[in-house]
């Protein structure tokens, strides 16, 4: 009986090793590719912020209007005067529906359709 209890004690640590090895490696294959992962992220950024510092010397006032006037011919761009924006007032808004609503239906949230009787 005792030999028995043995052999699967034996048995139980071998099995728990291996499945330790393999969680093992496992959890280092995982931790590599997080560490990938974060290289990526920061290659993704030092190309994002390059990105953003063209954008911005791209769009420099100066440059766009040395643009604007070597192209003036063109693209017939004039620069902003105040006589170009409208009024409040002037502002189309939608007109009345032309059929009348006949049959309302009343629409509640489901916190006021508790509050119902």
């Amino acid at each position: 009986m005792r030999t028995v209890l043995y052999i699967l004690t034996v048995l139980a640590v071998v099995a728990l090793a291996f499945w330790a090895y393999r969680e093992n490696y496992a959890t280092q294959q995982t931790l590599n590719d997080a560490d990938n992962l974060r290289r990526d992220i920061r290659a993704a950024h030092s190309r994002l912020a390059v990105l953003n510092a063209e954008w911005a010397y791209l769009n420099r006032p100066d440059r766009l209007r040395d643009l604007a006037d070597i192209n003036f011919d063109r693209l017939g761009l004039l620069p902003l005067a105040p006589e170009q924006f409208g009024l409040i007032d002037q502002i189309a808004y939608p007109s009345e529906p032309e059929l009348p609503i006949l049959n309302p239906v009343d629409v509640f949230s489901d916190e006021q359709a508790g509050d119902r009787p």
